[in-house]
């Protein structure tokens, strides 16, 4: 029986899947789709140039070898790439591999001219006397890429904006989308890829604006009957660095004048960088042409950073201070805090600023002391990973422990008892909670919860230690 394109790629999967991270997996692999199969010739379907790009780079050789081993010696892969074009359709066409010709994967540039009001503007110029050298950039020289700890969390937005840094408006990521949560580093990384550019390319024109500010000008600019001199400023910008571009949603005006600056940055090979939120497809109120236009380069999020990252940042933090702390403070600092890093740094300011006034040495009960105050006031749920060091901190297990595979029965009552409480007390998903806890499956989180619930009503003992713990981990 001859193999079909889905079981052939199906087995592909199976074998990658033991090949990379799951994140790696969960980001470049399942999103592709086989679509055929005809002379030992794997057609797969990427959703964007940049995917393309990313499987070539990283993964081509993998590609190849498990190709090879499923179809045979003489298989091929194909690529068909899907790019959305300005009326909305999607145009699918086919590259094979390996290609040298990276051309054919470059959007479609249109002319087009800038229609304010009754105006016509084809061809821009630069306000006569306004200089490129009197622009001042705006970076704040403290958020480089030096000061960006790199993690699983946030290694997709990072590499790519250090490829843009690298060759701006030279690259497929453009525009780059930066999004993700409050206090992740969105703003960071956007002054970081400024800053790049401007050490390594003096010359080109770098500006950092909030989407507030550019409203703020626009809207003056209207007012003085200036608008042409706001639009011709920002045609000349070479690296134009937009925060929080959310903000500009149900403003149709700023819409309207933000799409032709677009235009004309982008169709002259300009970079553009935005942060935002939230995801194209998440935003609401924005233009659909100009959703259209984010989605041109590359969306790269930006995730709570894991426990490791927290750490290393905290521990940057603190050299680049020239401050120590013991490992143990900082271990339980980076616990506390999960869901925003400036929220982590602000707390860690605190702790050295209570232990400076009351004069005191920093202590892990006095840290608990601060950051428990802290924590309070600032987050309203507990993270799984916090949970699991309350859990083994009341047990003295190492929390690698907890997160093996043995099955000593000491060690399975205190995992399910985290599973438990982070089921209670988070908002994550059994699947997610499962993965926290040694890559358990959302059956296992299930049956560790009614376990615990039987003993609770069953021994007296286990119910004190629930008891006990709810009394710890309620301190938030």
């Amino acid at each position: 029986m001859s193999k079909t394109f889905e079981s052939t790629w199906k087995n592909c999967l199976d074998v990658i899947k033991d090949n990379v991270s799951i994140q790696a997996y969960k980001t470049w692999f399942e999103p592709i789709k086989a679509v055929k199969l005809k002379s030992k010739v794997l057609t797969i379907q990427v959703p964007s140039q940049f995917f393309y790009e990313w499987l070539e780079e990283h993964y081509v050789d993998l590609l190849k070898k498990i190709i090879r081993k499923e179809i045979g010696s003489d298989a091929k892969l194909e690529y068909s790439i899907v790019m959305e074009n300005n009326s909305g359709n999607k145009n699918p066409y086919t590259i094979k591999i390996p290609t040298t010709d990276n051309n054919v994967l470059k959007n479609p540039q249109v002319s087009m001219p800038l229609d304010i009001g009754n105006k016509t503007i084809r061809n821009p110029f630069v306000i006569p006397g306004l200089r490129k050298v009197n622009v001042d950039s705006n970076l704040n020289p403290n958020y480089s890429f030096e000061n960006f700890i790199e993690g699983d969390c946030n290694r997709l937005a990072r590499s790519a904006g250090f490829a843009v840094a690298e060759k701006p408006g030279g690259t497929a990521f453009n525009p780059l989308l930066i999004y993700g949560g409050v206090g992740l580093g969105k703003t960071h990384l956007g002054h970081a890829i400024g800053i790049s550019i401007k050490d390594q390319f003096p010359n080109k024109t770098v500006l950092y604006v909030s989407s507030e500010k550019f409203t703020h000008q626009f809207i003056d600019s209207v007012k003085n009957n200036s608008t042409n001199d706001f639009i011709h400023f920002y045609q000349m910008i070479d690296v134009l660095i937009i925060d929080d571009v959310q903000f500009f949603a149900g403003k149709e005006k700023t819409q309207d004048v933000f799409f032709h600056i677009f235009n004309h940055l982008h169709q002259t090979g300009k970079q553009l960088v935005l942060t935002s939120d939230k995801a194209p497809v998440e935003m609401q109120g924005m233009e659909q042409r100009l959703l259209s236009r984010f989605k041109w380069g590359l969306s790269a999020d930006l995730q709570m950073a894991d426990l490791e990252t927290r750490i290393a940042i905290l521990n940057k933090k603190m050299y680049a201070d020239g401050i120590e702390l013991p490992s143990e403070v900082v271990e339980y600092l980076a616990y506390s805090i999960s869901n925003n890093i400036r929220e982590l740094e602000g707390a860690l300011i605190s702790l050295i600023a209570q232990s400076s006034l009351n004069k005191k040495s920093i202590t892990l009960d006095l840290a608990k002391q601060m950051i428990d105050k802290f924590v309070k006031n600032t987050a309203r749920e507990v993270s799984i990973e916090y949970i699991q060091k309350v859990v083994c901190d009341y047990f003295d297990l190492p929390i690698e422990l907890m997160k093996s595979k043995t099955r000593k029965r000491e060690v399975v009552q205190a995992r399910q008892i985290a599973m438990y409480f982070s089921k209670k007390m988070t908002k994550s998903s059994l699947a997610n909670i499962g993965m926290h806890c040694g890559g358990k499956d959302h059956a296992t989180v299930l049956h560790a919860c009614r376990t615990v619930n039987n003993l609770a009503e069953t021994d007296k003992h286990f119910r004190t230690y629930l008891v006990d713990l709810e009394k710890k981990l309620s301190v938030q």
